[in-house]
């Protein structure tokens, strides 16, 4: 795996010190357009977001734009997380404290986007795993049996398999799910992801829990 981090620093472990276990090394390159070209050969891109959110944002959406860009990783610092979201256009993001394990574990969750390219999506069907959703419909299968949903149960699943992958903070599925003049707190998630988890039955560890964080939805297997 070739992992480029962009980077004023010249050594990964100053950035994300996990990385210096990593199996394959990390060339660390400057945000800068004269590394555009070698960002294409990556296989995973990390962005050095400790200092900078702002940057790191705008760098990441110039990434996802124009240019053939493998998956973003971000690196944060503590509090970062919160500032993040989906129109940057990053795959994942990790804490720069985070461990060896961890950083193993995410990489090779961002690999099968790189090996197998995803299908042309549906826009009427929904699928992950034996889930099957149907948009227009508003139904819910789990292998071939309809899971009875409330509206905003089936809103929110949609939405997280729609972003499968993708780490979703509660302020995220809050204005996504329930709208931006929703006046409830991020509890309000937490009991509606707790619902579905019950209802998809031995298939409720597709929502995953990222601590301190939010949710991900993930393929069986991922």
């Amino acid at each position: 795996m070739r992992i480029i981090m962009l980077t004023r620093d010249t050594d990964a472990a100053t950035v994300l010190p996990a990385s210096s276990f990593l199996d394959s090394p990390v060339q660390c390159l400057p945000p800068a357009p004269s590394s555009y070209a070698a960002i294409e050969s990556a296989d995973v891109v990390m962005v050095d977001a400790r200092r900078d959110l702002a940057r790191a944002r705008a760098l990441c959406q110039l990434l996802t734009g124009p240019i053939e860009c493998p998956p973003i990783l971000l690196v944060l610092d503590d509090g970062g997380a919160a500032a993040v979201q989906l129109d940057w256009g990053a795959a994942d993001f990790i804490m720069s404290g985070a461990g060896p394990a961890e950083l193993a574990a995410r990489l090779r969750l961002l690999r099968p986007a790189v090996t197998t390219p995803p299908s042309a999506p549906n826009a009427d069907h929904l699928e992950v795993g034996d889930l099957v959703i149907d948009v227009h419909a508003y139904t819910a299968r789990l292998r071939g049996q309809v899971i009875d949903l409330t509206y905003k149960e089936f809103e929110l699943l949609k939405y997280m398999v729609q972003h499968q992958g993708h780490v979703l903070t509660r302020e995220t599925l809050l204005d996504e799910v329930w709208g931006d003049n929703y006046i409830g707190g991020a509890r309000t998630v937490d009991v509606h992801i707790r619902r579905l988890r019950a209802k998809l039955e031995m298939e409720h560890n597709l929502i995953g829990t990222v601590r301190n964080v939010g949710y991900r939805l993930d393929a069986p297997g991922a």
